[in-house]
């Protein structure tokens, strides 16, 4: 098993920054890929980010590319999503997510092993 939980959400201005982590206990986090997703009110849960297990590469949804940046420290145990140039269209709950399958964490998010519960980001016009 592994634990996750975020932390780091909060209500910013439009063009602020925000920095959530992910701490994960359980199982080695260093066999695991992890990502970011997020779900707005009346929308369904979208991929915004993933890194590898070696932390060697690193994706993200084409509406954060550029703006967004993850990255893990696996001694650690945790995950970093650094949000900059925040949009109010970024309003979300924000949920970490760690399987032993990058693609499948990728593509299958139904599928993904484990689940923080969330934290809450608030961008305001």
């Amino acid at each position: 098993q592994v634990q996750l939980v975020e932390s780091g959400g909060g209500l910013v201005q439009a063009g602020g920054s925000l920095r959530l982590s992910c701490a994960a206990s359980g199982r080695t986090f260093s066999n695991y890929a992890l990502g970011w997703f997020r779900q707005a009110p009346g929308k369904e849960r979208e991929f915004v980010s993933a890194i590898s297990w070696t932390a060697g590469n690193t994706y993200y949804a084409d509406s954060v590319k550029g703006r967004f940046t993850i990255s893990r420290d696996n001694a650690e145990n945790t995950v970093v999503l650094q949000m900059n140039s925040l949009k109010p269209e970024d309003t979300a709950v924000y949920y970490c997510a760690a399987d032993s399958l990058l693609g499948r964490l990728m593509t299958y998010p139904n599928l993904i092993h484990y689940w923080g519960k969330g934290t809450q980001v608030t961008v305001s016009s």
